[in-house]
């Protein structure tokens, strides 16, 4: 790996945003391949950081810095990429249920998962059931995501994986949900395809649920 390279990848692991920009444009001034800085130096250092917080090194804070610093470097090479050439591992598509207005979490989960090479398309908050299945027949994700704080809240999951049912949807997409409340046993119940605890545990999933 160039030095370069090894730079931008530290620099996102320690977050150090306000150096990342010139550290990604020094890299495409040496005429790195665009591919190469994402992969190497921003996905992989995305890696470690969502393998550190897993095993408890780092906490939110930092993985939050981390991931800012990721999409600071990322904003700088997109409009290089063509749209062949920027590979995607999928699609996922992110939103918090109806009568709920969180969106920390699912916030830092769609920096982790845009981290980890995914495209990712976010829906926001307090999305009705409705909303959320004309997106899917819309824009046909890979991977639904779907989060909840409150507890009141949670059955709105249940709604959508039932309406996807009812729409002849459900075996087109992959629905994962999480939040604060939710546990692996809930999303066992209403019939989703696994549970991610935090935002690294959710991008290690949806790596599975896709096969990538």
């Amino acid at each position: 790996m160039s030095e370069r390279i090894e730079q931008i990848k530290q620099a996102v692991i320690d977050g150090k945003h306000k150096e990342i920009e010139d550290q990604v444009r020094a890299a495409i001034e040496e005429k790195i391949d665009p591919e190469k800085i994402i992969n190497e130096g921003l996905i992989s250092a995305m890696d470690v950081v969502g393998k550190r917080f897993g095993e408890g090194q780092i906490y939110v804070p930092e993985m939050l810095v981390s991931a800012v610093t990721m999409k600071n470097g990322l904003a700088v090479i997109k409009p290089l990429l063509t749209g062949a050439a920027s590979e995607t591992k999928g699609t996922i598509l992110m939103g918090t249920v109806k009568g709920d207005l969180h969106d920390i979490g699912k916030n830092l989960v769609v920096m982790m998962l845009e981290g980890a090479g995914f495209t990712v398309v976010d829906l926001g908050v307090d999305l009705s059931v409705e909303k959320v299945v004309d997106k899917v027949v819309e824009l046909k994700p890979d991977v639904l995501g779907l989060s909840a704080l409150l507890t009141t809240t949670m059955p709105e999951m249940q709604k959508t994986i039932g309406m996807l049912q009812d729409r002849g949807l459900r075996d087109s997409v992959k629905v994962m949900v999480g939040g604060a409340p939710v546990d692996a046993k809930f999303a066992e119940k209403i019939g989703s395809d696994g549970y991610g605890k935090d935002a690294a545990d959710a991008v290690q999933l949806a790596k599975k649920l896709i096969g990538k």
